[in-house]
């Protein structure tokens, strides 16, 4: 499935990966390929991106102003605020604060 995370600066993040898990507003939740469709307010917390390998990510896109941080090889992280998210036909975007 596709991520995209948008902040109102600019894009963070785009790219294919596998999981998304998110701080929803009535706790954590995850989703993956052919996920029903969903739109969420999203609390403080940390966004979790599963990829099926560090090589699948392409850094060139990822946005300076947001660090990502790796978990471990496959996760890679991001610290939101708050935002909204909507998952439609495998593809998930995050506005982020």
């Amino acid at each position: 499935m596709y991520l995209e995370i948008v902040s109102p600066e600019a894009t963070i993040f785009s790219s294919q990966v596998d999981a998304i898990i998110v701080p929803g507003v009535n706790g954590e939740f995850e989703m993956l390929k052919d996920h029903a469709p969903v739109v969420s307010l999203l609390n403080e917390g940390t966004v979790k991106i599963r990829v099926h390998t560090q090589t699948h990510l392409d850094y060139d896109e990822l946005h300076p102003e947001m660090e990502p941080h790796m978990m471990d090889n496959k996760v890679l992280t991001f610290k939101i605020k708050s935002g909204t998210l909507e998952m439609k036909d495998n593809k998930a975007i995050i506005l982020a604060d």
